[in-house]
């Protein structure tokens, strides 16, 4: 199997673990330097940075959570002064405020070198054309597989999300051998090709990378049959660095973390007792080499475990499990992060609605749905159609707003959605999703 990298990605534990120790003392120092709120955050606990000897020492480090991020919104996490910033990302936040991340010139060529050694771990050379369908913008997604196909010398297609049409068309004459998208998107991609008339033998794909959003290996088994390629899971957040974080390599048995880059971890999420090897609980990584944004013991909230053991690959890096769900309650929809507190921030904006509402997500054929049960007062619900159906369109305009995919609205009488003495049911998730 081809590596990209094969000083670092197959490298023993023992030179890794010296490697990770010198990268983190470096950048521990330079965050307690230079971002204010890591130095508040240490001095509060009596630590500094000479107290970090190595990565046997991480758990003394605080935790850095999401909230963290929009506290100090935009700027506050950064580590380098924004004439050194050569690009800024943003994700949606449970309010609607975007946390905000930062890259200079120097980690947009990590970021390239990461998603290189993912591609070439999928099969990907020079003589691959690489189909990018993940949405361009302030969202990661596109970015990382584009710089890492260039970097690899291959020849990349940036056409972004939607017209599905278009995209099989660009896939048919264009020659498209790997395709990057979300899975769902691919399924909806192989729909809209049986429909123009074509069969999977009508285009030449050999493989694809698929992310941003849960997906099963009924899935995987799905998208090959129907695409006639090789599907493959890649994994990343913003906040990190985006998609290459971690990959799956030809053996397809668990995603490879990139840990010459990023710390992993996997702690307890009611505790925060950091868990041996093999254990399932929340990941949490540590950025060791970004300059603009390394955050320090970040919290996913995935839930996942990690293996150690060498892949038949020949990479040495330890390799992550699907995430197995969140420790939070945030949905991915359509590859769009949704959380229920959005929803509540809408509805207390519109006057006639109730702050009682559910979410239903569900999954009919290869899409997400998202059905949205709001109460409304009583006059509401007793008046004419006409004033219902206003109302209707105006909740499903604002949640559309907000995030970023349309939702089905269903206006509900007063007190109809289930109360509850402890904490609301805010969420029911039809999807098999594991």
């Amino acid at each position: 199997m081809a590596i990209w990298n094969e000083k670092y990605e197959t490298m023993s534990r023992d030179e890794l673990s010296g490697l990770q120790s010198k990268r983190l003392c470096d950048t521990v120092k330079r965050v307690y330097d230079n971002v204010a709120p890591y130095r508040a955050k240490m001095d509060a606990i009596g630590l500094k940075p000479e107290d970090i000897k190595g990565i046997e020492d991480l758990s003394k480090l605080p935790f850095t959570t999401k909230q963290d991020l929009r506290d100090t919104f935009p700027y506050g996490m950064f580590a380098t002064p924004m004439e050194d910033v050569a690009r800024i990302h943003a994700s949606s936040g449970t309010t609607g405020k975007q946390t905000v991340v930062g890259l200079t010139q120097h980690d947009i060529e990590i970021w390239a070198e990461i998603t290189a050694r993912a591609l070439t771990a999928m099969g990907v050379t020079k003589k691959s054309i690489i189909h990018t369908a993940y949405g361009y913008g302030l969202f990661t997604g596109g970015f990382g597989v584009h710089y890492g196909g260039e970097k690899i010398g291959a020849t990349v297609i940036p056409v972004s999300s939607g017209n599905s049409k278009r995209q099989i068309q660009i896939m048919h004459d264009f020659g498209s051998t790997f395709l990057a998208c979300t899975p769902s998107y691919a399924l909806s991609l192989a729909e809209t090709l049986h429909e123009m008339g074509y069969t999977k033998d009508d285009i030449h794909l050999a493989g694809g990378c698929f992310g941003a959003e849960p997906w099963t290996e009924n899935m995987r088994a799905e998208l090959e049959d129907k695409l006639g390629l090789n599907a493959y899971d890649i994994y990343g957040l913003s906040e990190i660095m985006g998609p290459g974080v971690s990959y799956e390599c030809g053996c397809k048995a668990g995603m490879h973390i990139n840990e010459d880059h990023f710390i992993p971890e996997i702690i307890d999420p009611d505790t925060g007792e950091v868990l041996p090897a093999g254990s399932k609980g929340e990941l949490v990584f540590t950025c060791i080499t970004k300059e603009a944004f390394p955050l320090i013991r970040y919290r996913t909230r995935d839930i996942t475990e990690l293996n150690v053991t060498q892949c038949e690959c020949g990479r040495t890096f330890c390799r992550m499990h699907k995430p197995m769900g969140r420790s939070d309650d945030m949905l991915i929809i359509r590859g769009v992060n949704v959380f229920p507190s959005q929803i509540e921030s809408v509805l207390m904006e519109i006057e006639g609605t109730l702050p009682y509402y559910q979410l239903i997500v569900d999954r009919v054929g290869n899409h997400d749905t998202l059905e949205v049960h709001v109460e409304v007062s009583n006059d509401v619900f007793t008046d004419e159609v006409r004033a219902l159906e206003a109302l209707t369109a105006k909740v499903s305009a604002a949640i559309a707003t907000v995030l970023g995919i349309k939702a089905a609205v269903k206006l509900v009488e007063p007190k109809s959605i289930a109360r509850s003495e402890g904490k609301a049911q805010r969420v029911i998730d039809k999807r098999k999703l594991f």
